[in-house]
């Protein structure tokens, strides 16, 4: 579907597993290489073996996380900044390590890999385009959401940001704000019918998202098919942000 994806070089953080695991599958069925990273050692030599991408285990919350990315990046024409994690807390019980934690792996490490990734670019003079994966609690108020719609929210910040400053250097800056995505965890979390009903019924199309759902648009804005398209939040949510 997105031919020139081919033979290009993709960078996708949280590979491990949930949507930065598919995003690698898709990319390599359109014959890009992928350097995927994550954390989970086992679930990444699991990944590399069925989709024969390179991976990097690292924690981007750490300075040696970076440190070993810094290392392994070669060419490079793309980044899915996918690394994320969420801690859900009540806003009377928000604890300074929960919030610390999330800001330095959904924030922190999305700025500094794309520094690092941004870097390369400039220096290749080919240009790029770099996917932050953000969340619909970004733009709407969930319950218990507080530190982790922040940390989606600086995400979302810093894509306009990064737009406005590497626009120069022909690099897109785009987010995606998926609702629910029923990943494997996702449906064995969300499988309550009581707790999936009450976000079900914000949703217009009366659905969770499917994870190709969320990737195929990824993939569409690393493409020369979105080639006009930077500085975009975009809710793949079924409509629920626009109630």
């Amino acid at each position: 579907m997105f031919d020139d994806l081919a033979h290009k070089t993709i960078v996708v953080t949280g590979a491990s597993s949930g949507i930065g695991w598919y995003c690698v599958e898709a990319l390599r069925a359109e014959g890009a290489q992928v350097l995927a990273i994550g954390r989970n050692a086992e679930q990444l030599n699991e990944l590399r073996q069925k989709t024969s991408c390179d991976i990097v285990v690292a924690d981007l919350a750490q300075p040696s996380g970076l440190a070993e990315i810094e290392n392994q990046l070669g060419k490079v024409d793309g980044l899915v900044n996918c690394a994320g994690i969420a801690i859900l807390e009540p806003a009377t019980e928000v604890t300074a390590l929960a919030f610390d934690q999330m800001m330095a792996v959904n924030a922190r490490a999305t700025a500094l890999v794309s520094k690092l990734v941004a870097r390369r670019m400039i220096d290749q003079g080919n240009g790029g385009s770099i996917v932050n994966v953000s969340s619909q609690a970004a733009i709407a108020s969930l319950p218990d959401h507080l530190g982790y719609s922040a940390s989606k929210a600086a995400m979302d910040a810093m894509t306009r940001v990064l737009c406005a400053e590497l626009g120069p250097h022909n690099i897109r800056v785009n987010s995606v704000n998926p609702t629910v995505t029923l990943t494997p965890m996702a449906r064995v979390g969300w499988s309550d019918p009581a707790k999936a009903s009450a976000m079900l019924s914000r949703i217009p199309l009366g659905r969770f998202a499917e994870p190709q759902e969320v990737v195929l648009p990824i993939l569409f804005l690393l493409s020369q098919a979105s080639s006009m398209i930077s500085g975009v939040i975009l809710p793949i949510d079924g409509g629920f942000t626009a109630g």
